[in-house]
């Protein structure tokens, strides 16, 4: 009995894959407002009353691809933010700055000012190298995945509110700049923005709510920078570059460096 149970959750899950892959085939022809089961039970050669067990609206299965892109740009993220940690602490040993701590904790400070400004340079340079690292991966992959991007980040479906599953998926990107901008502080590589009075209550709530480990006056930054990262890429995925940037991988690695300054991100050059 168990190996027919195996067999047929086999077969649910290649049946699955098979739908989405055909969904994101329409996508990439008709965009998602036109997404339709019955057109793909159609190009898979299934009648739709069962492609309805699978997925039994068409609100359920753009979910399902809506977490699917967010969670694999997510990845792609992640995945850049490990190489370039590994990377970073590497660096930082050779130029004479301990690596972070496996716990997380500050690594101790060495003796002496002329070697401890040495260290906070190299530091800072490491962090917003992950930076940049981070931004550029979620580029390759909307470059590589446009019509998935536009699904997320483009304009909303008509009819269609997305529920509570796709947040969690949603906050992945974000959550690996927190993690960078966290071991930042925690190494002193950050410079803390102004804060203006007006906004300080903001930036608090912000803080206590997204990112609890960072200062409020880098929480409020950060999502700005998070959302301009993602208006530099809507510009160059949806055409606004045309005839505009021509060197866009050149402009994107300075641009997302500026943002890195705005949340007090050091280059590691004093």
């Amino acid at each position: 009995m168990s190996a027919i149970r195996g067999a047929r959750e086999r077969a649910r899950i290649e049946v699955t894959a098979a739908i989405k892959d055909e969904a994101r085939k329409q996508l990439a022809a008709e965009g998602a407002s036109k997404l339709s089961l019955r057109a793909v039970a159609r190009e898979l050669g299934m009648v739709s009353s069962a492609l309805y067990r699978y997925f039994p609206s068409r609100d359920e299965l753009l979910t399902a691809l809506i977490i699917d892109a967010y969670d694999s740009v997510g990845e792609a993220a992640e995945r850049a933010h490990r190489t370039a940690r590994t990377e970073g602490a590497a660096s930082a040993a050779a130029e004479g700055a301990a690596p972070p701590a496996a716990d997380g904790a500050t690594p101790p400070a060495p003796a002496g000012p002329a070697a401890s400004k040495a260290v906070a340079a190299a530091r800072s340079g490491v962090h917003l190298a992950r930076w940049v690292a981070v931004a550029c991966a979620v580029r390759d992959w909307a470059l590589a995945h446009p019509h998935e991007y536009a699904l997320i980040y483009g304009s909303p479906v008509p009819g269609y509110t997305a529920p509570q599953d796709t947040v969690g998926p949603a906050s992945r990107v974000g959550l690996v700049l927190i993690a960078v901008l966290e071991d930042a502080h925690r190494e002193e590589g950050l410079a803390l923005p102004p804060l203006p009075g007006e906004l300080r209550p903001e930036a608090e709530r912000i803080a206590a709510d997204i990112a609890p480990g960072l200062p409020p006056a880098v929480a409020a930054p950060l999502v700005a920078a998070w959302s301009q990262l993602f208006g530099l890429l809507s510009f160059e995925i949806f055409g606004q570059f045309h005839r505009v940037v021509e060197a866009r991988e050149v402009f994107f690695r300075q641009a997302v460096t500026e943002l890195a300054r705005t949340v007090g991100l050091l280059s590691g050059r004093r």
